[in-house]
């Protein structure tokens, strides 16, 4: 059991609570990860704040215009009453619509209508409730987001199996801004796992925390991979979480999901798709995703099975997802000034991927630091040799006003999308300068008492 869980649960012991809880009950806890370091960084980061996964601007998020102006005015059947259990039905075949719009080599036959729910973790969350079980394993980037632990690990008892998609850090492309996949290390934890007979793996690209998304050739090298797996016999869940996609910073990535090739890959293939606005509309806190299922060996009755499971796994937690939100959505999508808006955001975006980019080139083999591969999405990360993250972090915060994010001792993940492009270099500047004399010696500072 977490130590967490264990301490939450020994201030618990001898009351009334703590003799009702069930056996998850015991197991939860509230990790001290992302969540937990944006909420300091929001007291103390007043230089920079790279925690959390949003996008901001002079201090305030993005929001689009439509999103805005249409907060008050929806009618009474699109705010305040029940949406249907598996969504609005109209947004359901717009988004499957878009799906289909941003990933053109995808069958529209071959894949089921997208449910909502309410955000992609719910989506993550319900998947996992009906394809994990304790015992079952689940192969994931490592690093990879701290939530992928509470829901597969604590929520179902599963395992996950962490892959260095990126290989060793001593690896010399393993430093560089523009290396990419470890394709031979994610070929070999699949292959380890299909002897078992059944292969779990999730995809995230673009990747959280490493900001990369695979190249062409490398999208059909994992594609080989999947497909290696199913013929040789193992039954594949590949599940794709695309929080961040369409945030592509560079000509060589592929344009489209994996989910795109996974759907109609092999019979022994389920591709799940978890999706939304959220990130790809800058609508954060509407808190609605979809999810989408597709495989080469299922038809329309299928998928209506599926699709009905889900259903109950939505009606038995939250009953339906937000009504407002999805009509919002609708709205902002038939809206004529989004398009040009999003434009601008991914501009923004860019700029700032840009201006760090430039400032990692610029500064080749520090001494602490090594950033993952990055050409997407809102983050980048550092491997910290000889200096722990969790230390660095604090440095940087109480002492220098810069919010990050450790994931464990070794990885530092910055997120740009919340900085503006003047302050990148200053603020990178100040990492490198800070990690360089935790390395010499000179130590870190540690909050003050109750920080």
């Amino acid at each position: 059991m977490n130590p967490l869980a264990e301490k939450l649960n020994s201030i618990l012991d001898g009351t009334v609570a703590e003799r009702l809880l069930s056996n998850l009950g015991r197991r939860l806890f509230f990790p001290q990860g992302i969540i937990a370091q944006s909420t300091e960084a929001k007291k103390s980061a007043f230089l920079a704040n790279g925690t959390i996964g949003m996008a901001y601007s002079q201090g305030k998020p993005l929001i689009l215009s439509a999103i805005a102006g249409n907060m008050a005015a929806l009618k009474p059947e699109e705010s305040v009453a029940y949406a249907p259990t598996a969504g609005v039905e109209k947004a359901r075949q717009v988004w499957k619509d878009l799906i289909i719009r941003k990933n053109p080599s995808l069958d529209p036959e071959r894949i089921s209508l997208p449910v909502v729910v309410p955000g992609l973790t719910a989506g993550l969350s319900y998947t996992a409730d009906m394809f994990l079980d304790r015992g079952s394993s689940l192969l994931v980037s490592e690093p990879c987001w701290d939530n992928y632990s509470l829901i597969a690990e604590i929520r179902r008892e599963a395992g996950i199996t962490g892959i260095p998609f990126f290989g060793s850090p001593a690896l010399s492309s393993f430093g560089n801004p523009g290396g990419g996949l470890d394709l031979e290390e994610i070929s070999r934890a699949v292959k380890g796992a299909a002897k078992t007979g059944v292969v779990r793996i999730l995809f995230n690209f673009p990747n959280n925390p490493s900001g990369y998304s695979p190249t062409g050739a490398e999208k059909e090298g994992l594609v080989d991979i999947i497909r290696e797996a199913a013929a040789g016999g193992a039954d594949v869940l590949a599940i794709c979480d695309d929080a961040y996609f369409g945030l592509f910073y560079e000509e060589t990535i592929s344009r489209e999901s994996l989910f795109a090739r996974f759907a109609d890959l092999h019979e022994r293939v389920l591709a799940i798709k978890v999706d939304g606005p959220i990130k790809e509309d800058y609508v954060w806190g509407l808190r609605m995703g979809f999810l989408t299922y597709g495989s080469r060996g299922l038809r329309p009755e299928h998928y209506d099975a599926l699709v009905r499971k889900l259903m109950g796994a939505i009606r038995s937690s939250v009953s339906c997802t937000n009504t407002s939100a999805q009509h919002l959505m609708l709205k902002a999508l038939e809206d004529p000034r989004t398009p040009g808006e999003k434009e601008r955001y991914l501009e923004m975006l860019q700029g700032r991927y840009r201006a760090v980019k430039s400032f990692i080139t610029a500064h080749p083999d520090h001494p602490v630091l090594k950033p993952l591969p990055f050409n997407s999405g809102y983050f980048m990360s550092f491997y910290c040799s000889g200096v722990d993250a969790e230390a660095l972090r604090q440095e940087l915060l109480f002492k220098h006003g810069i919010g990050a994010v450790s994931l464990g001792p070794r990885y530092l993940r910055l997120a740009f999308s919340g900085i503006d492009e003047d302050l990148i270099a200053g603020v990178y500047q100040a990492i490198y300068d800070t990690a360089a004399r935790m390395v010499d010696g000179e130590g870190a500072t540690r909050p003050p008492p109750g920080a």
